[in-house]
């Protein structure tokens, strides 16, 4: 979970960007890379998620709260900012590229979770490892957070034809 990726948007760094991946997918790598371009470590690894007026919000474990992997370098104690309005998800997979025009698609938070919850999360698919997956994941991020999208989409007001997927990565805990 990264927050203020949205930044160089004028977005709000208390808005956070959901990674979600199979381990080894590259969502540490992202992260360290969005972190290099000024946003904040919210949670690595594991992430809780809940709900704060109605909004959904994470944060990470105690045990784990500061600290971020990277494959090949270790476990690193770096700075980080909790908890966070989550304003995007993305699915990062290299195997599966994403269509040029994605139909919208919005994240399904754990089922604790979903009915309680009033704005719709974007969910997005990237490969983690293109060469401009920072650049979009920070302009999709400014894009969602301030409704600039062309087509109109907004997380308060999604498209008619709504789809929904679930992405069971992440669990309510505590």
């Amino acid at each position: 979970m990264i927050g203020g990726a949205g930044l160089p948007f004028g977005t709000s760094p208390e808005c956070g960007v959901l990674l979600l991946g199979e381990s080894g997918s590259g969502k540490s790598d992202l992260a360290l890379r969005l972190i290099e371009r000024g946003a904040h470590l919210v949670s690595d690894d594991r992430t809780e998620l809940f709900l704060h007026d109605g909004l959904l919000h994470a944060q990470p474990p105690l045990n784990i709260r500061g600290l971020l992997e990277v494959r090949g370098v270790g476990v690193l104690s770096i700075g980080h900012r909790a908890p966070a309005k989550l304003a995007l998800a993305v699915v990062l997979r290299r195997d599966d590229p994403p269509p040029r025009l994605p139909e919208p698609e919005w994240y399904q938070p754990p089922q604790v979770l979903a009915s309680s919850c009033k704005m719709r999360i974007p969910l997005l698919r990237l490969d983690p490892f293109a060469h401009a997956a920072t650049a979009k994941l920070i302009a999709a991020a400014g894009a969602y957070t301030l409704s600039s999208l062309r087509d109109g989409r907004t997380p308060e007001h999604p498209p008619a034809e709504l789809v929904v997927t679930p992405v069971p990565c992440f669990r309510k805990t505590g």
